[in-house]
């Protein structure tokens, strides 16, 4: 394989994971949100699906961000009856966001950037290599 196929590959998955990562940190700062009223819903949890595409130019696939969805689990429920967001039993709605689950998101997220950083240090470095033989 081409080494430049091989860079723009792991840039493709590093540019697929960044986006994740920046998901996971709007999740993760809206964790402790609710809603501004009774009946309204809290922040939803967003997901990030992935797909191969073939590039037709390259000739390979490269993984790019399908769509941002919306975490369709339940809202949790919180106990605090002066809430102004406070239903009739005293309840208000708290976001679908478990923060060890982002942290764990996060870190997988972090080591598939790593590992397609690494990828193209590799393939640079080999290059560097290869035009060094040549003089």
């Amino acid at each position: 394989m081409d080494l430049t196929k091989a860079m723009m590959i792991s840039a493709a998955g590093m540019k697929a994971q960044g986006t994740r990562m920046r998901v996971i940190a709007e999740n993760m700062a809206n964790a402790g949100s609710v809603a501004n009223a009774p009946g309204e819903d809290p922040y939803r949890r967003k997901t990030v699906t992935f797909v191969n595409t073939l590039d037709r130019e390259l000739g390979v696939n490269r993984v790019q961000v399908k769509n941002v969805v919306f975490d369709q689990s339940e809202f949790g429920l919180r106990y605090e009856p002066g809430h102004a967001a406070a239903d009739e039993n005293g309840y208000i709605r708290t976001p679908n966001v478990n923060g060890l689950i982002e942290a764990m998101d996060m870190k997988q997220s972090q080591r598939s950037y790593d590992a397609n950083l690494n990828a193209i240090d590799v393939a640079k470095n080999m290059t560097m290599r290869t035009i060094d033989l040549l003089r």
